[in-house]
């Protein structure tokens, strides 16, 4: 059976190292982490847990509470969960509502959650006081990704930063007319992300003076359909039409870019769009965005969790995760006339 040892010996490298490539951990280059990657995969390593599980009585499994899976978020920070998982030896148990809100009776008040894992993260929800509670009785480490539940960790970017670092730009371009693409949705979905997103926008128009127009503010819904109606409707409206739109996340600037597109709008010489995210879509199609890293929130909180579970201290104050400006062609500056 082939061991970590193998791995580092056919890569040339040390056992730690493979051990940082495999969960996705800093300190080793990219080249290195390739060349460990594609030996592991060679030689058809796979990492043990029935003898951590023997020692131990535990499932060697962590849980994985979301709304859905098939949102870009979701989807990004499960691969980083994963990885640093599989680099343990332990197994992702995936919980999901469906997006229908439906089974979080099962999920929370029978023996799912309490007897199958050693560890949970919830992403982005909303919890119900009965359901906090019984997450706050759990005996395992749990932790949020992706948004703030108060009396839980959570791992994430800093959402006002990064709205206000979307609106300073557009107001530095010289934009004063800025509309704002909403997020939020049903089922407790995205729970604190759009309204920490939606008051840091207000908070920027307001330091520099600008107007924030009730015709300019629109749900989207975090999703590609809902943004492209929510943008339609805004550039639609009478009287003066924006410069500029920040929609809260990329799926819904793409929305915004079409709808644009369908009035004969160019982009960004009539009008300028940013979002949030850095979506995989977001290069190709020019979009000026606010990047983040889910994969890498996830992979920080599942190490974070294995780490308690290995008998480190806890830390009650995860980090919050980097994001960054990232100019593309989809801004420029208002129209002159």
């Amino acid at each position: 059976m082939t061991g970590i040892d193998d791995v580092a010996r056919a890569a040339g490298v040390s056992t730690a190292t493979v051990s940082r490539a495999l969960r996705g951990l800093t300190g080793v280059s990219a080249a290195t982490r390739d060349r460990v990657l594609q030996t592991a995969d060679s030689l058809g390593y796979e990492p043990s847990s029935s003898a951590a599980h023997l020692a131990s009585g535990r499932t060697m499994a962590m849980g994985v509470l979301l709304p859905m899976i098939e949102r870009w978020y979701f989807a990004s920070a499960l691969e980083g969960v994963d990885r640093a998982l599989r680099a343990a030896g332990y197994d992702l148990i995936v919980f999901s509502l469906g997006g229908s809100g439906t089974n979080r009776q099962r999920v929370f008040h029978r023996s799912m959650l309490r007897k199958r894992i050693d560890a949970l993260l919830v992403m982005c929800m909303q919890l119900t006081p009965d359901e906090l509670a019984d997450l706050q009785a759990l005996e395992y480490p749990n932790v949020i990704v992706g948004g703030h539940v108060d009396g839980l960790r959570s791992v994430s970017v800093d959402d006002a930063a990064a709205a206000t670092d979307a609106a300073e730009y557009l107001i530095s371009l010289g934009h004063t007319r800025i509309a704002h693409l909403k997020g939020g949705g049903a089922y407790g979905i995205d729970f604190d992300v759009p309204r920490r997103r939606e008051q840091a926008f207000r908070d920027t128009m307001a330091r520099h003076g600008l107007p924030v127009r009730p015709e300019w503010q629109a749900m989207g819904g975090f999703r590609f359909a809902g943004g492209k109606i929510a943008a339609g409707q805004l550039l639609d409206a009478p009287g003066e039409r924006p410069t500029a739109i920040f929609a809260s996340a990329d799926e819904m600037a793409f929305g915004a870019l079409l709808a644009a597109h369908e009035r004969g709008l160019r982009v960004p010489e009539d009008l300028s769009v940013v979002g949030i995210d850095d979506h995989e879509f977001a290069e190709p199609m020019g979009l000026t965005t606010i990047r983040q890293r889910p994969d890498e929130q996830g992979a920080y909180a599942a190490e974070l969790l294995l780490g308690e579970l290995q008998g480190k201290a806890r830390l009650d104050v995860p980090r919050i995760q980097p994001h960054e400006l990232v100019v593309r062609a989809s801004t420029g500056p208002p129209p002159s006339s």
